[in-house]
């Protein structure tokens, strides 16, 4: 008897040995790997809408100054706004859903640190000071959108973005926001890539009077081709909307057609336009622009 009761125990604990070595088999081999937490994703917010963070949710913000595609935020700037690095093996890391890798880069700063960029634009992080140092902020936060006016979280679908730069005429002079001769800075719009956007100073309000029907010469100065309306937080979405020009929807703001110069040759900050033909004939348009005059 006492053989048989052995025996029936042995074969108990046997299949308890059994059975969780083949659980413990289960979880060490998953039969489906884990799906890996995308580098950069699209993320909301109640305010601002679907903006680029990082993996764990960080805010990722481009800056007005970077109109040439370089980072030109040096010194004390530098540790409140901290580069973006995604890695160097950015194309074979996963993406967030809406986001491209064709729209993805990376530059190597002055200093010799490598930065991300997004159409062209460098990419940050906003680290404002608190208690003597440089805290970078909470996943989830954006309290650098609007910072100075030239700081703004990065979109994937802006169709207007702010630029702060030097206007340089095709003449190869400097201007200012009023288009008299100067060396200063102009905050004026651009399109998602960083390439300016002007109006034609015949025009009237939500009236194109400079292309053809047959358009052309639109590629003399081609018309701003979309009605979407996703601009930065310190504009009006409602001064923006749109025109039909011989089937295509014109980009318009304040009643201003928008247009872009072919002479800029999809150049990233170019204003060549300012001064052709003449200084005030084609302006960069800038936020304080006046209404487009009634027809």
């Amino acid at each position: 008897m006492n053989c048989v009761k052995n025996t029936l125990l042995s074969l108990i604990a046997l299949s308890g040995i059994i059975a969780f070595s083949s659980c413990g088999s289960k979880n060490d081999d998953p039969s489906t790997p884990p799906t890996p937490k995308p580098v950069v994703q699209l993320s909301s917010n109640a305010t601002l809408g679907n903006h680029l963070t990082d993996v764990d949710g960080n805010s990722l913000y481009y800056f007005s100054n970077d109109f040439n595609g370089n980072n030109n935020c040096t010194g004390g700037c530098a540790a409140v706004w901290p580069v973006y690095y995604a890695g160097d093996n950015l194309a074979q890391a996963a993406l967030g859903t809406g986001l491209d890798i064709k729209d993805f880069g990376s530059i190597t700063t002055t200093d010799g640190k490598k930065q991300s960029t997004y159409k062209g634009w460098p990419l940050y992080y906003y680290a404002p000071p608190s208690g003597g140092y440089n805290v970078r902020e909470a996943p989830g936060q954006t309290n650098g959108e609007g910072v100075g006016g030239i700081w703004f979280v990065a979109k994937a679908d802006y169709s207007i973005q702010l630029v702060n730069g030097q206007l340089v005429g095709s003449d190869g002079k400097n201007y200012l926001a009023d288009h008299t001769e100067g060396t200063g800075k102009t905050l004026y719009f651009t399109d998602a890539k960083g390439l300016t956007l002007y109006a034609f100073s015949k025009d009237s309000f939500n009236i194109n009077k400079f292309t053809k029907a047959d358009f052309s010469n639109n590629a003399v100065w081609p018309i701003y081709e979309t009605d979407q309306i996703v601009v930065p937080s310190t504009l009006d979405k409602t001064l923006f909307g749109s025109i039909t020009v011989a089937g295509k929807k014109q980009l318009t703001y304040k009643g201003w057609p928008l247009y872009y110069f072919g002479q800029d040759a999809g150049v990233r900050g170019a204003t060549k336009g300012v001064s052709f033909p003449a200084p005030g004939v084609w302006p960069a348009v800038t936020k304080d622009v006046a209404a487009a005059p009634k027809p």
